[in-house]
Formats: C-alpha cells, sequence, structure tokens
C-alpha cells in the first residue's frame, strides 16, 4: 500500500498544481479569440479531460511518468493573437489544424525537423512576446483595481519566496477570497457550475490558418513538447516521442470542435511525477503521472465553476493571476532570447530581438497576428545574414530518438537523482 500511496499523492500533486496555476490562462485565451462563456467553460473541460486521457493511456502503456498538459503558451498566444477573421469557428478550425500538425510531426520525422530547425533564440523571443502583454497584467491590476490585487501579488510573492510551486495557486485562492468578499454573486445558478459542452462546426479562414493554426503548433511544439521531452530526459527516461506526439496531437484535433485548443506533453508539472520525490525507484514513478491524468480530467469537471470565478471578478485581476503563472516562463524565454549567440550563428541573438520587438507590438497584417510576422521577421533576418555554416539544430530529436530508440551509443538508463 504504502509502495503506492507516494506515487499517487504525487500525482495528485501534479493534477491540482498543473489546473489550478494555469486555467484562468486558458479561459483568457479562449475569451480572446470569440468563446462565449460556455464555449470557454466547455474548451477547459475539454483539454483538462483530453489531457488526462492521454496521460492515462501513455502511462499505462509504455510505463513512464509521461505527465500531460494543456498548452499553457498557446493560451497566452491566443490571448495575444485576439479576434480572428471568421470568429470563434474560425478559431476551433486553427485548433483542429494544430492538431493534425501534431499528429503529423509524430508520423514524419522531417517535420519534427523542420520546427527544430527554428533556431532556439528565435523560438524562445517569439515565446517572450507572446507572454509579455499578459505578465503586465499584475501591474495593471494594481492600478486599475488596487485593493483587489495586492493581497494577490503579495501573496504570490510570499509563497514565491517560501513555497514556489503553490505560489499560483495560493494567489488564486486569494483572489477567489477577495472575489467572494466584494460580489454578491447575484444571478449565478446552479446550473452555471455544471460542466458544460458547447460544440462548434470549425470554419478554415486563411488568416486563421496561418495567425493562429501555425503559431499554435510551433509554440506548442517549441515552448511543451521539446522541453517536456527534455525534463524526462533529465530523469534518465527515454520518451516515446513519436507515439506522445500522435495521442496528443488526435485528442487536440478530436478536442477542437467542443473548444480545446492544444494538449501536449507537461513541461513544468512533468518534473513533479518524473522526479525521485514521485517514487524513489524510476519503474514506479509512472502511477504518478496516471494519477495526476485522473485526477485532472476530474478537476475538468469543475470548469463551469471555475469560468464563474471567472466571470465575477474584473477581467484585469484574473490576468494578473495569469500573468504571475507565467512570469518564470517569461524570465527563461528572454534569457534563452538574449543569450550570447553562438560564434557559429553569430546572428541569431539579433534575429531574436526582431521577433521578440515584432511579436510583443501586437501587429496584425492581413488579419495576421504579430506572432507569426515576428517569426517570420527573425527567419528572414537570418536568411539575409546567417553565415554559410549552418549551426547545430536546437530542438526535436532525430528520427532514431522519435521511434524510441536506444539513444546514442546504447547507453542504458541512468537515473539522475535530480
Amino acid at each position: 500500500m504504502g509502495d503506492r500511496l507516494q506515487p499517487v499523492l504525487a500525482g495528485v500533486v501534479t493534477a491540482v498544481v498543473g489546473f489550478a496555476s494555469s486555467f484562468t490562462v486558458v479561459l483568457a485565451g479562449l475569451r480572446a479569440v470569440g468563446a462565449s462563456e460556455a464555449q470557454a467553460a466547455s474548451g477547459l473541460l475539454t483539454v483538462s479531460v483530453a489531457a488526462g486521457i492521454c496521460a492515462t493511456w501513455l502511462g499505462l502503456r509504455h510505463r513512464m511518468p509521461i505527465a500531460i498538459a494543456w498548452s499553457t503558451p498557446g493560451a497566452a498566444l491566443l490571448v495575444a493573437t485576439g479576434p480572428v477573421p471568421g470568429g470563434w469557428p474560425a478559431a476551433v478550425g486553427a485548433f483542429a489544424l494544430c492538431g493534425l500538425l501534431i499528429v503529423t510531426a509524430g508520423l514524419f520525422p522531417a517535420l519534427g525537423r523542420a520546427v527544430a530547425a527554428i533556431p532556439a533564440p528565435v523560438a524562445a523571443a517569439m515565446l517572450a512576446g507572446v507572454l509579455l502583454p499578459l505578465c503586465t497584467a499584475p501591474v495593471r491590476a494594481l492600478v486599475e483595481v488596487p485593493a483587489l490585487a495586492a493581497p494577490v501579488i503579495v501573496t504570490w510573492l510570499v509563497l514565491h519566496r517560501f513555497a514556489p510551486r503553490w505560489a499560483v495557486p495560493a494567489a488564486l485562492v486569494a483572489a477567489a477570497v477577495v472575489i467572494a468578499l466584494t460580489t454578491t454573486g447575484a444571478g449565478v445558478t446552479l446550473g452555471d457550475l455544471r460542466p458544460v459542452v458547447s460544440p462548434t462546426v470549425p470554419a478554415f479562414t486563411l488568416p486563421a490558418v496561418i495567425g493562429l493554426a501555425l503559431p499554435l503548433f510551433l509554440v506548442t511544439m517549441a515552448a511543451q513538447n521539446v522541453p517536456g521531452t527534455a525534463v524526462l530526459r533529465g530523469f534518465g527516461y527515454r520518451p516515446p516521442l513519436a507515439p506522445a506526439l500522435r495521442t496528443t496531437g488526435l485528442a487536440t484535433a478530436l478536442g477542437a470542435a467542443t473548444g480545446g485548443h492544444a494538449v501536449n506533453l507537461a513541461a513544468i508539472t512533468a518534473a513533479l511525477a518524473a522526479g525521485p520525490d514521485a517514487h524513489p525507484d524510476p519503474d514506479r514513478r509512472w502511477i504518478a503521472s496516471v494519477t495526476a491524468g485522473i485526477g485532472l480530467a476530474l478537476l475538468g469537471l469543475g470548469a463551469g465553476a471555475a469560468t464563474t470565478l471567472v466571470l465575477l471578478s474584473p477581467p484585469v485581476l484574473i490576468e494578473a493571476v495569469a500573468g504571475l503563472a507565467l512570469l518564470g516562463a517569461l524570465a527563461g524565454a528572454l534569457s534563452s532570447a538574449l543569450a550570447p549567440a553562438p560564434a557559429s550563428d553569430p546572428q541569431s541573438r539579433e534575429a531574436a530581438v526582431v521577433t521578440f520587438v515584432v511579436t510583443a507590438s501586437g501587429v496584425s497584417l492581413l488579419g495576421v497576428g504579430g506572432a507569426f510576422w515576428g517569426l517570420l521577421a527573425g527567419w528572414l533576418m537570418l536568411l539575409l545574414f546567417r553565415r554559410r555554416t549552418q549551426a547545430p539544430a536546437v530542438g526535436l530529436p532525430g528520427p532514431q530518438e522519435l521511434e524510441g530508440n536506444p539513444v546514442a551509443g546504447g547507453q542504458s538508463r541512468q537515473v539522475t537523482g535530480r
């Protein structure tokens, strides 16, 4: 019994932290691209259940702690993109196309290598530009609603110092408390708290495909699937990336009609299930990821209540909580984007700066958002100034690793103990 209790508890913590720390980002992103209250709640429910099913299946199938989550950077991209031509149906079509592209990356390693060919600083700069507007929300909240925002931010600061893992969930609890103290909840009914599924027939428009589907695919691959793979490798596992991409891509494509934007390998919470705190024996840690998947699916049933909480509060307050959740990701992305350029690729830093500025500006041309134009600007700059000697590709592994073959040199799995 005790042999299973530790990974089960680790899985519960993984699910709670994963859901509470970023569900506000998901709701804000879905609302930004045109979802109604019911459609946003449906989308949150969909990505929670889809991620839970994928984590359970992959964990049981491969006996590895393969944690699955929704794409938090992808949700932030939705906030930065805003409404797309064609409205919510066009956004749903973009979600479905993103899922199909992820499936394709799992079927054809060449596509994975094409994504990996994007220089790491440029990809990081695009992510930083996407995250920046949302990460400034805590400051805006202090200006617009200081009495509500101050307790939330102070709570986050204190917990971030002493218990970083619980800083965002605690800030969310603080937000719920101040909302409860400042609103009567008039008009809220029991029906508002129930799980809701709101299907939408997808539509496909060229601006949504270029400005949302492609950036969502790239952000999900570069900011979630690649780091998620690296985390598992860091703990000594050889994750079956190709099956994971096919599974999560299919779940994304199928879940798009009910509002799910993307599911993928977990990056941050992956360490909670794959590390030694989950279980001393690496071969028992898969129990933690399976438990986390079941827990996330169950928490998704509370999507209606989570959406109601968001609707009762000033929008900037919930955006502030979302921004606090993404500050670490922003710092990491900026650090990667602005790191000294290698001698083999001296223009990558300048290209990253251009990408960041264009993306963060929020410029929109022909109905296409800044993320695409920022990536394009950085890529074109590299094409103009890069030397003939190409920098080594950084990102997805090659076809041997995609198929789950042993790493180079045939080394057996060694657990790092980190």
